[in-house]
């Protein structure tokens, strides 16, 4: 069930000078909402921008008895909305739309999840790897970034039982050069009769390659696609993405309404 609502802000860590994690007051929306899940968010006393953007939901918080109270967002500022939310205090109310969109397929054991994430694409993997693991299932986190200071909570992941494998463009932290080389060695490796299920998020390079290794692979693949949306609901158009169906057939596709997850295989990647 979609909500509209006036959310409190509950805290703002920074974590660099460019990422931060904001913590919002939505009950009703945490306890609705599904790995792969995103918000429409804006400021409550701005006008600029008019329309809100979408965040993928981060972490889902909880009280003493584990009744849901909020969600919290990873942000990276690039531009307005990022900057706004970057600068956030407790005195400042956030409008939130959600929780929105197709939520990653959850599988079970013996099934493994392998997690590719780059930068700020990690955001929709800390559900994702809450579940999976409560629900048995072996969890591998890939995570990059162009540096060791651009690679955060991996301690958290840990502490759920994930296995981290970490690359970085400098080679300050795990594996040097893009997460995909560390991906395709482990890849390299696997037996044929390994059950195995990829998910990626990240950026549009960084997925397309990833499907490449998973076509390659005969390995199944979602991924969680990062479009401008303007409304969230399928009504403006703004984020279609060309895929192919069943028969190879392309067509468009609203990525807010059967997105932000697809099966990386249908999507059309050099149309994005």
């Amino acid at each position: 069930m979609v909500m509209e609502l006036e959310a409190r802000v509950e805290s703002n860590v920074r974590l660099s000078d460019e990422y931060n994690v904001v913590t919002l007051e939505a009950p009703s929306i945490a306890a609705n909402a599904d790995p792969g899940q995103f918000v429409m968010v804006k400021l409550s006393d701005s006008q600029e921008p008019l329309l809100r953007r979408p965040f993928s939901i981060f972490e889902i918080c909880r009280n003493s008895s584990g009744a849901p109270t909020g969600f919290s967002l990873l942000n990276k500022r690039i531009g307005i909305v990022t900057q706004q939310i970057f600068d956030l205090t407790d005195t400042k109310r956030v409008s939130v739309l959600g929780p929105l969109g197709r939520p990653f397929t959850a599988i079970n054991k013996p099934t493994q999840a392998w997690l590719v994430a780059g930068g700020v694409g990690l955001a929709p993997f800390l559900m994702l790897s809450e579940k999976l693991r409560r629900q048995g299932v072996a969890v591998t986190l890939y995570y990059g970034a162009r540096n060791a200071n651009e690679l955060f909570y991996i301690n958290i992941f840990e502490q759920l039982g994930v296995n981290v494998v970490t690359a970085t463009e400098d080679g300050s932290l795990g594996v040097q050069g893009v997460i995909t080389v560390a991906l395709n060695e482990r890849l390299q490796k696997i037996e044929t009769n390994e059950a195995l299920m990829i998910y990626a998020c990240g950026p549009t390079p960084m997925m397309q390659a990833v499907t490449n290794l998973a076509t390659e692979y005969h390995l199944p693949i979602e991924v969680s696609l990062e479009q401008v949306m303007g409304c969230g609901l399928g009504g403006c158009y703004s984020c279609v993405v060309r895929i192919r169906d069943e028969q190879g057939q392309e067509h468009y596709t609203r990525s807010c309404v059967n997105g932000p997850v697809l099966p990386g295989e249908q999507i059309v990647w050099e149309a994005l």
